[in-house]
């Protein structure tokens, strides 16, 4: 479970090499950048760390690079060439056993390959998802649900110590509004006519929980008074709604540590004392009858109100709360996964956390920006089933889970894109989760079709050789790097990135090199060995964006 062991057996031999060429230099393998050259007639691995120090030393980088080799313990790097290219870039060629031996550390590691200690000691809250407990979950909460799970697999498999949060807002107007709808819905059943509320909710989940609950309760609930009956559907209706999406969430390969609840911070007494710390610290004003909260002062753009002149709290009120209880509960880190409409709490929530004592990097607020489905070059904005917006059911039902989670994961969540549904659904190499699976699929064949031959996979790889094999095996090694470089950035599409680059690797090799041979049993044993390396590497890296890796297709 150590990082990649290759890279950084090089990284020590070149830093060695520099601090003992140059007493001026006090390098560490951290800040040595080693990358796999596009063209393999390039070497293995190559660095520019000769172009780094230029400035330092004031020498020409060839010049540096010359003494960085000459010095160079090639032995411990595991390097059989060095060649010196182009201003200054020093190129490795990697001696074969180096290269192959991920083979067998994948093979030992099995699913455990790919984990790292790269976040080790930081203790992250990623909170996302966070939909109002009133309907369906809709594209928006789809999009979040993927990527939010996706980024808490990354980092845990990283090394972080990872809960995953959902908040419940069950404490705002919107609540009281379902319950009221749900109170009218259930009176209807018995022919007692009372108005849903203007913006209430009309939609047949609705009215399918009060037909639950006329079941359960009969007409008992008709003789409630109005604040009895409001409390009550308040309750049931947000646990009925919240069972729901628990439901969907399941199904969608998505589960949480904690469901926080809004009205708990008010039954807990934690808003005011929030509110009240602002207040000691001098960062709060009172103006017109509001009490304001000034977040100029940690560069937000304008003040913001806390208090309106009823006394009620604004959304903001809660919320500063709700991240105190977080930080409280010891997380050093919190992310909060928002909707592309929420660019302006930004600054704001990272004022509150300031003037609560903490720093502003210990709040990390990613943005998700707009989905939309499209097919035959139309935009797709009702769902065929309900006349409605398009909900996760929808797309588990229209396209299945793999494809939905794959398609929101594979481009940067920051940025809007179109959901081509029928790529989506399409059974092409154009499909990027088919011609991943498919991948995954034909390696299984082959082991399949090896087993009924005899042939087992080797723990030797002196053959392993060809061009396509070396490059197979390279990329493989980067999968740890990938990770670490995920997490820290807290973006799952360099996963799906990696998994396509890895079954366009093992498509090329498949093609060039004959795997089973029975003629020469040792090669098939090798390359069987490398196939095996290859699949257990490309499920692990579907298993990180909650993609199943299927044996047949």
């Amino acid at each position: 479970m150590a990082e990649n062991k290759l890279e950084n057996s090089l990284k020590i031999a070149i830093g060695q090499s520099v601090n003992k060429c140059f007493e001026a230099v006090d390098i560490t393998p951290e800040n040595i950048m080693i990358e796999i050259p596009k063209d393999s007639t390039h070497g293995d691995y190559s660095t520019n760390i000769a172009m780094q120090l230029t400035r330092t030393l004031h020498k020409n980088p060839r010049e540096i690079a010359t003494a960085i080799v000459d010095s160079l313990d090639q032995e411990a790097a595991h390097v059989e060439k060095v060649e010196i290219a182009g201003p200054g870039f020093i190129n490795f060629f990697m001696k074969n056993d180096a290269l192959t031996s991920v083979i067998t550390e994948v093979l030992s590691e099995k699913d455990n390959y790919g984990q790292t200690h790269f976040g080790e000691g930081k203790k992250y809250n990623v909170e996302f998802v966070s939909a109002n407990p009133t309907g369906d979950l809709h594209l928006g909460h789809a999009k979040g649900a993927a990527v939010g799970d996706s980024i808490c697999r990354i980092m845990t498999k990283a090394g972080y110590d990872v809960t995953r949060e959902y908040y419940i807002n069950d404490a705002g107007k919107q609540i009281t509004n379902l319950a009221l709808s749900l109170y009218s819905r259930y009176l209807a059943l018995f022919d007692i006519e009372r108005p849903i509320p203007e913006d209430g909710y009309m939609g047949q989940d609705v009215i399918d929980i009060a037909k639950s609950i006329k079941e359960k309760e009969g007409d008992a609930l008709t003789q409630l008074t109005e604040e009895e009956a409001i409390a009550y559907f308040r309750k049931v209706g947000t646990e009925h709604e919240l069972q729901k999406i628990k439901d969907i969430l399941k199904e969608f390969r998505v589960s949480f540590d904690v469901w926080f609840s809004e009205t708990s911070l008010y039954e807990g007494n934690k808003i005011e004392p929030a509110i009240n710390k602002l207040k000691e610290k001098g960062y709060t004003y009172e103006q017109d009858g509001a009490l304001w909260f000034r977040t100029t002062d940690f560069g937000d753009d304008k003040d913001r109100v806390l208090i309106k002149t009823d006394g009620s709290y604004t959304y903001f009120t809660p919320d500063i709360a709700y991240h105190l209880s977080k930080l409280n509960r010891g997380y050093d880190y919190l992310v909060d996964l928002l909707g592309a409409d929420h660019h302006g709490y930004i600054n704001r929530m990272k004022a509150a956390i300031q003037a609560l004592g903490y720093n502003a990097d210990q709040l990390n607020i990613d943005i998700l920006q707009m989905v939309r489905m499209v097919e035959n070059g139309e935009v797709v904005k009702m769902s065929k089933r309900t006349g409605n917006a398009v909900t996760i059911r929808d797309l588990i039902d229209d396209i299945g889970v793999d494809a939905t989670r794959y398609f929101f994961v594979a481009k940067a969540a920051n940025t809007p894109f179109d959901f081509d549904l029928g790529l989506a659904k399409s059974q092409s190499n154009e499909n990027p989760v088919y011609y991943a699976q498919y991948a995954h699929a034909r390696m299984c064949s082959i082991m399949r079709s090896a087993a009924e031959k005899n042939i087992e996979p080797a723990d030797h790889f002196e053959l392993i050789n060809n061009p396509k094999e070396i490059e197979l095996l390279k990329h493989i090694n980067e999968f740890k790097n990938t990770i670490n470089d995920a997490a820290r950035t807290r973006a799952p599409h360099k996963i799906a990135n990696y998994i396509q680059k890895l079954a366009q690797l093992f498509h090329s090799f498949y093609g060039d090199c004959h795997v089973i041979d029975e003629e020469n049993k040792e090669l098939s044993s090798q390359r069987l060995a490398l196939v095996e390396a290859t699949r257990i590497t490309l499920a692990n890296a579907l298993n990180l964006i909650g993609v199943h890796a299927p044996e047949k297709m």
